[in-house]
């Protein structure tokens, strides 16, 4: 019986070529041919169910997604929940721009070519509390070389995880590599329930546990990187003008540096 059930979700996914990859070594390249558009293209390494990947998908017409995961039962899970979303919520039973992709991690880069990804999201991969289990993590340093080589000149890392020895980890690994971070949180939602995020299944669940949920941005690719050097520059540059500024006694901003004895 187990054997059939494998086979007819196999049949169903075979069934969906619109929606479902099986073989994306095939695609390696072409991808924006896959979707019919130029429109950046993004991936969740390890989609689980796929509420989050369906979801950016519908609030995010002009932005190609991808899901991708190694079980067959996931894939299926994902496609018709993409599918019942679309259709609750723009009336049609296509997905245009997502594709459920049956793929490992570990050859990510027979499935892309060197800069045709815009975005990574990493949504609560799989710990390995071990320590000797540490070059399985998603965050571990021969992963994120992988992550760079298919990342564009503006690509980036979304990591998000309940797991605090993970996060440290990957904080770590991150910095082990010289990779730029921002947006770092330690508990995501410590004043509510963020609105302007998408949560997936686990999230939701830990959330209403009252468990922090760790979160960072990574600045890959190096035209992102730059703009990231230059804005915290500016931020610097702006700090340092007001620290040196102070009023004057009818109460306006003058500069600590300047002669206020000169007659000039």
């Amino acid at each position: 019986m187990r054997l059939r059930g494998r086979k007819n979700i196999r049949e169903s996914l075979e069934k969906q070529p619109d929606l479902v990859v099986l073989e994306p070594e095939k695609l390696k390249g072409r991808w924006h041919e896959f979707f019919g558009n130029d429109n950046p293209i993004r991936i969740e390494c390890g989609m689980g169910k796929g509420q989050f990947i369906s979801r950016m998908s519908a609030n995010n017409p002009d932005i190609n997604y991808i899901g991708m995961d190694i079980y067959d039962e996931l894939l299926r899970r994902g496609s018709e929940k993409a599918r019942a979303l679309w259709k609750s919520e723009k009336g049609v039973d296509e997905v245009p721009n997502l594709a459920l992709v049956r793929g490992n991690v570990e050859f990510l880069e027979k499935m892309f070519e060197p800069g045709e990804l815009e975005r990574i999201y990493l949504n609560f991969s799989d710990p390995w509390p071990k320590s000797k289990h540490g070059k399985r993590r998603l965050t571990h340093p021969r992963f994120l070389m992988k992550y760079k080589h298919v990342l564009s000149d503006i690509g980036e890392i979304h990591f998000k995880t309940d797991s605090l020895t993970l996060f440290e980890f990957s904080l770590n690994s991150f910095s082990d590599i010289e990779y730029q971070m921002r947006n770092i949180s330690l508990d995501l939602h410590r004043n509510g329930i963020r609105d302007d995020l998408v949560l997936t299944e686990y999230e939701a669940k830990f959330v209403g546990q009252g468990k922090p949920i760790y979160r960072l941005e990574a600045v890959i690719g190096e035209k992102i990187q730059q703009e990231h050097r230059t804005l915290v520059a500016e931020d610097l540059a702006e700090q340092a003008r007001r620290g040196n500024t102070r009023k004057n006694e009818s109460g306006e901003d003058i500069d600590s540096d300047s002669d206020l004895d000169s007659d000039e």
